[in-house]
């Protein structure tokens, strides 16, 4: 996890998302309109989106992530499992093509932040491809896909692939778009895929306690 930290950290001197535009953003203290739960032991980061990382995804909106106990461990059946929520405004366009194209930019921008320039100039860059494709729609989505991001694991400095899910949901009350990501270099049959999909099953567009 201190991988992402060292990247988040530096956004949190951001504009505070939907508040004072001279209040920095505090992605471990804000107060999420929606409900996204935290598991025992799971940890959290927030920032802003447009990602200063991959600028090319042209959102507004935050991201928050949810990493597995085990998501920085090498030996552990978490290890790079985890997800993450974009709260996006309006209701941005979204297909297999533009998820592809925008987690193809996302986990470039990952890895380049999180890899030592000199390191990276005496080392074979790795592309990052993604493919995805449109299955049946989870309960409440108005879209889900499924697809693989093969790239080079920063932590490890090898190949590794990611099998990913990916929820489209709409806000509407709240005029938001909700993708939700659930990664994992497990396949999906994998045990590891209970605790992503059953974040998502208790997600809900307003906290416990808003009105409406």
């Amino acid at each position: 996890m201190k991988y992402i930290i060292c990247i988040t950290a530096s956004l949190f001197s951001l504009t505070l998302y939907g508040q004072d535009t001279k209040t920095p953003f505090d992605g471990h203290n804000w107060e999420a309109p929606y409900h996204l739960p935290i598991p025992k032991d799971w940890t959290i980061e927030r920032f802003l989106i447009p990602i200063s990382f991959a600028p090319q995804i042209r959102y507004q909106g935050v991201e928050d992530i949810r990493f597995t106990p085990g998501w920085g461990k090498v030996n552990s059946d978490g290890y790079w499992t985890y997800a993450f929520l974009w709260y996006l405004d309006g209701s941005p366009k979204t297909d297999a093509k533009i998820i592809a194209g925008n987690l193809k930019a996302y986990y470039t921008g990952l890895i380049r932040s999180n890899t030592d320039s000199t390191r990276a100039a005496s080392e074979k860059w790795m592309p990052v491809t993604t493919a995805f494709k449109k299955v049946p729609a989870d309960k409440g989505d108005i879209g889900t896909y499924t697809g693989t991001i093969n790239m080079r694991d920063f932590i490890q400095r090898n190949a590794i692939k990611l099998y990913c899910k990916v929820h489209i949901r709409a806000c509407t009350d709240e005029q938001k778009t909700v993708l939700f990501y659930e990664l994992s270099p497990k396949p999906f049959a994998h045990p590891n895929w209970k605790g992503l999909d059953q974040l998502w099953l208790d997600f809900t567009c307003k906290r416990a306690g808003t009105p409406g």
